[in-house]
């Protein structure tokens, strides 16, 4: 027997999740600017869409309130794409947020552009578990050092401040700052709104969105919806 319930639309974790027809023009600009920006040349390495054509990750929450999320948007590619650091140590920064903050979709996404800068296996594995990867130059290490501190403790203390400056400037020092902030708040909002990764994704144990691996607890009462599917 066929219900005459109206089908509800599909959800990602906590969100709507719509396919590009379903979106109104405010959001379809900003669907067309995430996917049609520097971005796209991203395709080959992590998936940011579905077969559908919906967005992935952090880019379908952005979705939701389109001014805000443009700015994110915008920011996140100054971010990876006109930023003075070297992809190695850019990579290494982000992948160390990703570990400390269990971050599935982080790992996922910057894993295979780490390999590409040159990033070994055994590298991958060091920042994964907390320790710095051996063989680092200064510069990638005082990076590194400061993404940890700055997950860890939310600061720099003089040294480490000053470590980071002599190994990339002081407009390198901002950049690293304001990198961990983006992807921290990148990992707050996929965890609260219990964004998965995708379908086939192989992520590290304990990033892969599940209540083991939040890093918070949720409320009681709350329920765990960060599994995709239809509600």
């Amino acid at each position: 027997m066929i219900s005459d319930r109206p089908v509800r639309p599909l959800r990602q974790g906590r969100l709507p999740w719509p396919t590009p027809e379903e979106l109104d023009p405010d959001r379809r600009a900003l669907y067309d600017a995430i996917v049609g920006g520097p971005r796209a040349g991203d395709s080959g390495t992590f998936r940011m869409l579905d077969g559908a054509g919906r967005l992935e990750g952090p880019f379908n929450a952005m979705l939701v309130s389109p001014s805000i999320g443009d700015a994110l948007q915008r920011l996140g590619a100054a971010i990876r794409y006109r930023s003075s650091l070297g992809e190695r140590a850019r990579e290494l920064a982000i992948l160390a947020v990703a570990a400390r903050e269990r971050c599935g979709f982080e790992w996922y996404a910057h894993e295979k552009l780490a390999r590409e800068a040159g990033l070994a296996s055994e590298a991958l594995e060091a920042v994964r578990d907390g320790t710095e990867p051996p063989g680092l130059g200064a510069l990638e290490s005082a990076v590194l050092g400061a993404a940890d501190a700055l997950v860890g403790r939310g600061d720099l203390d003089d040294e480490e401040y000053a470590r980071l400056v002599a190994a990339v400037g002081e407009a390198g020092a901002v950049e690293v700052v304001v990198l961990v902030g983006y992807y921290r708040l990148l990992a707050m909002m996929l965890r609260a709104l219990r964004v998965p990764v995708p379908e086939g994704a192989t992520v590290p144990a304990g990033m892969d969105g599940s209540a083991a691996g939040r890093r918070r607890a949720e409320a009681p009462g709350t329920t765990d919806t960060g599994e995709r599917g239809e509600v």
